[in-house]
């Protein structure tokens, strides 16, 4: 886990997390809100932009709110490897896995 005592730096991280995983701020406020957070969705809006301070547990509500959303999104598809059986080895050459067998 990753941890800023920065403000700004905590905002930044929190709205890259939501834009890689496409979360819309209406989603992220209504968890917000569900975990007690005060503020509306304009002042979290503000917040994830650098327009507004939020004091840190309000902070730290938001980007649990996040991270829950992430949790629920579907795995993302990974790439196949061929049907050779092996799959390489970290530090070898991809180019010598085929001669090696």
């Amino acid at each position: 886990m990753v941890a800023f005592d920065e403000p700004d730096e905590q905002a930044q991280a929190t709205r890259e997390a939501m834009e890689e995983a496409g979360l819309p701020m209406s989603a992220v406020w209504i968890r917000y809100f569900s975990f007690t957070g005060t503020a509306g969705e304009y002042e979290i809006d503000a917040y994830l932009n650098g327009s507004m301070e939020l004091p840190a547990h309000e902070r730290d509500l938001v980007a649990h709110a996040v991270n829950e959303l992430i949790k629920e999104l579907p795995p993302r598809r990974m790439a196949p490897y061929s049907k050779n059986g092996t799959k390489p080895s970290q530090g070898r050459n991809p180019a010598q896995e085929d001669k090696a067998l």
